[in-house]
């Protein structure tokens, strides 16, 4: 079965850092475009960071942009996300997708990612 596995949330105090992983069953993610989504309660879906499957080019949503990074360890096939200056709003579900193109213009948007991981639940006390 192809589906993609989060871990590493948790929970931290305002200020802290937490990384999370992203890997693939059934295939390799290197060949995929991987971005990063959250959710918190009541809120809409939201783009963090994505990275690119041929050129390593990452963006981040304004909210992350300076605090959060985007990697990638081809020889793991595994894409993280380190979280730096964490904040209470950065609260909620991140999910991770991946697809084969990279669209800088419209990575942000949930529709057009072939694979989805569950999420793992990302909490930042006040």
């Amino acid at each position: 079965q192809l589906r993609l596995v989060e871990s590493g949330g948790g929970f931290v105090q305002s200020g802290g850092s937490l990384r999370l992983s992203c890997t693939a069953s059934g295939f390799t993610l290197n060949d995929y475009a991987v971005a990063w989504f959250r959710q918190a309660p009541g809120k809409e879906a939201e783009g963090v960071s994505t990275i690119s499957n041929t050129d390593e080019r990452t963006y981040y949503s304004d909210a992350v942009q300076g605090r959060f990074t985007i990697s990638r360890d081809s020889a793991k096939g595994t894409v993280y996300l380190q979280m730096d200056s964490l904040k209470y709003e950065d609260t909620g579900v991140y999910t991770c997708a991946a697809r084969p193109g990279f669209y800088e213009d419209t990575w942000w948007a949930q529709g057009g990612y072939d694979y989805w991981g569950q999420g793992t639940q990302v909490t930042v006390s006040s």
